[in-house]
């Protein structure tokens, strides 16, 4: 590593470096032992005790030697296609039950609404196909139809209303036995406790679905519009429940918990694509956009009580879309064979006596078969409730839906209680058959709340936390830097930059930073607003250049808009990637001290500045840290919004840098393919033998700013896993990161400790003597924990409104050997050490700033452009994100 790090010295950048690799290293060679998820070590005992409630219940199963039999479903139509919807396959199964309750001897079952059935007593062997017919549900009378199946009369044809025919085959596939979940609390093999548990869950769903609810994995929403709340753009949040089974330390319970999900507002379709598209007239709606947004939705009509689904558009507007009517032959009611062209208009209005108002000049809804079209004028239609709406939310859409589904803890707990008392999962026959029973009132808890750390600001000054906080009221940062050459850009209209810059400079001095008078004060001229943004940035910076001597080492930006600017991708890319310019943009609705103070600490974070750092840092006291050079990794991966699977993931990785300081990180990103949650590019082998790696970078750069020192010990923290891809993305990212270690040349491997963090889980925590959120710092090891893993719920932030989410950290590897206490309170300071705020974070820093990094990435990159411009093409490569220039390669811009 020394000899790669003398070459960096000299070499303009880090992605062109190529090590040299001793020929007794065999990188690709190396045989990797694969690890095992660890059990606990022991339990934490520093802190002082709180106790707690939780929302689950304790759940008991008197019959455990009950067994479910598992049976594999197959459904297909009578041609022999399978059958992919669950709408359709739980329809079938039910009829199923009611055709043939005899041959099965009337037993219940849990159908998962796919492949997948469950009984707790044998099926009769005899049972294995079956014919189940079913109406047909879609394009029954009165709607035109290109087939000439429509007569004047608005009927159908016999031969129009004939049912659906499925086959059915119903296979034996498995036992279950309930043993497995008392099984849990031994260790038993994860894989045959997820089986029981699955079951269990199955069931739960199947309650739901017999409920008539809308089903979201283990979460389900009933079609109350007490539960509805408009969140804008024709989108209304529904609120729910999740509901499932989990073994735990104390046994096996419940968790039950509020859930929220975005459905399209039930109701005309024409209001919805007024609302969706934020238009007041008809006549502005974009069809092509309409059309997008409403396929394979479901919708009623006016004039009939039918349910239909929309396949698309009709090519012409309504008045001018032609279809075939039999007509009728006097008054024998017999058609007689002749036909007549009419519009879908004119069948509606002259022959169904309908007004239609709006619909002349809209196409039409198709509600047919893909060679089988029947239209439907949209005025006439109904979008029926329930429909999920799995288009990414705009920002206004996501705040309003966020502060719109807050409850309070003592609210939450009283919905969570009721809808236990209210479901009466005990008196469903598959639970009572096992036995299983639930309490109906939260599970108590024994909890520890950590001291909060100290910290050193300005002229090593102490500052104590309170209540998750601090601030920087008459104190000055820990280390300020010096700010000569920099300068003011506005692409907004409203803003006074002279005002702002007078006041940065003041508010500066008071925390230690000496700013210079900017060189410039630049304003957008009104012609370059009216351009696009990529334009408008050029524009700018060929303005700005004339107007500075040399390039400024630091630009600060006013934008228009908040974190939804078209301007902020294209002016980051300029700066961070061609220029090597640290930049940060502000949109500021109300300049005060507290708002130029915290743009004051992002601005000296990427300047090589520290704001504050644990008291511990300072002292070099940091346990199993302090006299071994470690690194601390946050990774994270970032995908798409939903529906693009053309958009590639982002993986950021940052690194701790230098030792002994836990406060400042570097970061790496990487694109990689769609939707793909391990990390693939840790070790990226190039065909003239080097590596071009995320872990080669952070390596040298530690190795480089911790005065030529090799990390021995590496902890990372992984966000975004879940607990089936535990073992896969800890064997595969920790092999990439040993390999890349080696192609340094390096022998001796460091030690890892490798711990997941979660805050997509469904466990809360209540104080249990009082009405506010849980103090900052709780920490839960006990009871509600995995039976056997090393896992802990930490709670680090202050919750403020709403209900307080604790952090879940799963420790599936620790060769440094930390202690629980140790562990659980690094884990704690490093929710202290966030250089953007001054408030304790719900995750660790690195973590929350590997997930900054890989969002501030996608901005740069347009991907709908690239996606766009390469459509039609059968497989579309990932682009490569532009790599940082030289020049702020170190910076912590995602600060």
């Amino acid at each position: 590593m020394e000899k790669v790090c003398e070459e960096m010295d000299n070499s303009p950048s880090l992605p062109s470096l190529s090590p040299t690799i001793p020929p007794s290293v065999k990188v690709e060679k190396v045989d990797l032992l694969k690890r095992s998820i660890i059990s606990r070590p022991g339990f934490g005992t520093s802190g002082q005790h709180i106790s707690l409630l939780t929302n689950h219940f304790k759940a008991s199963v008197k019959n455990p030697d009950e067994i479910f039999y598992h049976y594999s479903v197959s459904i297909h139509f009578e041609d022999g296609k399978a059958v992919d919807g669950k709408g359709i396959g739980r329809k079938v199964i039910d009829k199923l039950y009611q055709t043939y309750s005899s041959e099965l001897s009337g037993k219940s079952f849990a159908y998962d609404g796919a492949h997948s059935l469950y009984t707790v007593r044998p099926l009769p062997q005899n049972c294995s196909e079956f014919t189940i017919i079913l109406e047909e549900s879609i394009g029954k009378s009165g709607s035109p139809s290109n087939d000439g199946s429509l007569s004047e009369s608005g009927k159908r044809s016999k031969h129009s209303l004939q049912a659906k025919t499925f086959k059915v085959e119903i296979s034996y596939a498995a036992k279950v036995p309930l043993k497995f979940i008392s099984f849990a609390l031994q260790g038993a093999e994860p894989e045959r406790v997820q089986d029981a548990m699955r079951v269990l869950d199955v069931i739960l769903r199947q309650e739901a679905a017999n409920r008539g609810c809308l089903l979201v994995r283990q979460s389900f929403f009933h079609d109350d519009s007490r539960m509805f709340s408009d969140v804008g753009g024709g989108v209304t949040g529904v609120r729910g429940f999740h509901s499932s089974f989990s073994p735990n330390l104390g046994g096996f319970s419940l968790n039950m918990d509020v859930s929220t999900t975005v459905i399209l507002t039930p109701g005309p379709v024409l209001d919805f694509l007024l609302a969706n598209q934020n238009v007041r007239e008809h006549c502005y709606i974009d069809w092509t956009k309409a059309k997008k947004t409403l396929k394979n939705m479901r919708i009623k009509a006016r004039h009939h009580n039918m349910e239909f689904k929309i396949i698309g558009f009709s090519e012409n507007p309504c008045h001018q879309q032609f279809f075939t009517l039999k007509l009728r032959n006097g008054n024998r009611g017999d058609d007689g064979g002749e036909t007549s062209e009419i519009t879908v208009y004119e069948y509606f209005t002259k022959h169904r006596g309908i007004e239609l108002k709006h619909s002349a000049f809209m196409p039409c809804l198709d509600v047919g078969k893909p060679k089988r079209p029947i239209y439907m004028p949209l005025e006439l239609c109904y979008l029926v409730p329930l429909q999920r709406y799995t288009k990414a939310l705009s920002l206004t859409q996501r705040t309003s839906l966020i502060e719109k589904s807050r409850q309070k803890p003592l609210d939450k707990i009283k919905v969570i209680t009721d809808a236990v008392k209210n479901y009466c999962y005990d008196g469903n026959p598959l639970l009572a058959t096992c036995g299983i029973s639930i309490e109906k009132q939260l599970t108590q808890v024994d909890g520890r709340v950590l001291e909060a750390p100290k910290l050193k600001v300005g002229g090593g000054e102490d500052c104590f936390p309170r209540n998750g906080r601090w601030n920087f009221n008459n104190k000055k940062l820990y280390r300020a830097t010096w700010i000569d050459s920099w300068a003011i850009v506005n692409f907004s209209s409203s803003c006074d930059i002279s005002y702002i810059s007078r006041e940065l400079i003041n508010c500066g001095r008071n925390k230690g930073i000496h700013i210079e008078r900017p060189y410039t004060l630049l304003e957008e001229d009104s012609q370059s607003r009216i351009a696009g943004p990529v334009i408008r940035v050029e524009k700018m910076f060929e303005r700005l250049m004339t107007k500075l001597p040399d390039p400024p080492e630091f630009l600060l930006c006013v934008l228009a808009e908040r974190k939804n600017s078209d301007i902020y991708g294209p002016w980051k890319k300029k700066c961070l990637s061609s220029l090597g310019i640290v930049t940060q943009c502000i949109a500021p609705i109300k300049i005060n001290e507290q708002y130029l103070t915290n743009v004051l600490l992002k601005i000296n974070s990427k300047l090589g500045g520290i704001n504050s750092l644990l008291a511990i840092e300072h002292s070099r006291g940091i346990p199993l840290i302090k006299d071994t050079p470690t690194m601390i990794l946050g990774m994270d991966v970032s995908h798409g919004s939903p529906g693009r699977s053309d958009i590639p993931s982002i993986a950021a990785v940052v690194g701790s840098r230098p030792w002994p300081l836990i406060s400042r990180y570097r970061a790496v990103v990487r694109t990689q393919a769609s939707k793909l949650e391990m990390i693939e590019s840790l070790f990226k082998p190039l065909a003239n033998g080097e590596d071009d790696g995320i872990m080669r970078e952070l390596l040298l750069d530690f190795y480089q700013i911790s005065n030529r020192r090799k990390p021995s010990q590496i902890v990372v923290f992984r966000d975004g896993v879940n607990e089936s891809q535990f073992a896969q993305v800890m064997n595969t990212e920790l092999d990439q990161m040993i390999k890349a270690y080696q192609h340094l040349g390096e022998v001796d491997v460091p030690k890892f400790t490798f711990i997941v963090a979660q805050k997509n889980h469904r466990t809360k925590l209540f104080q249990a003597a009082a009405p506010g959120n849980v103090p900052p710092g709780t920490v839960v090891d006990t009871k509600v924990v995995h039976p056997t893993n090393y896992d802990f719920f930490m709670c680090s932030h202050a919750g403020m409104i709403g209900t307080s989410r604790p952090a879940h950290y799963h420790v599936l590897l620790d060769e440094i050997g930390f202690s629980p206490d140790d562990l659980q309170n690094l884990i704690h300071s490093l929710s202290y050490v966030n250089q953007r705020s001054t408030i304790a974070s719900s995750l660790v820093a690195p973590i929350f700033y590997a997930h900054l990094a890989a969002h501030q990435m996608g901005q740069i990159l347009k991907f709908e452009d690239f996606s766009e411009s390469l459509s039609g093409q059968e497989s579309i490569p990932v682009p490569q994100l532009p790599r940082l220039h030289k020049d702020v390669a170190g910076s912590m811009f995602f600060c």
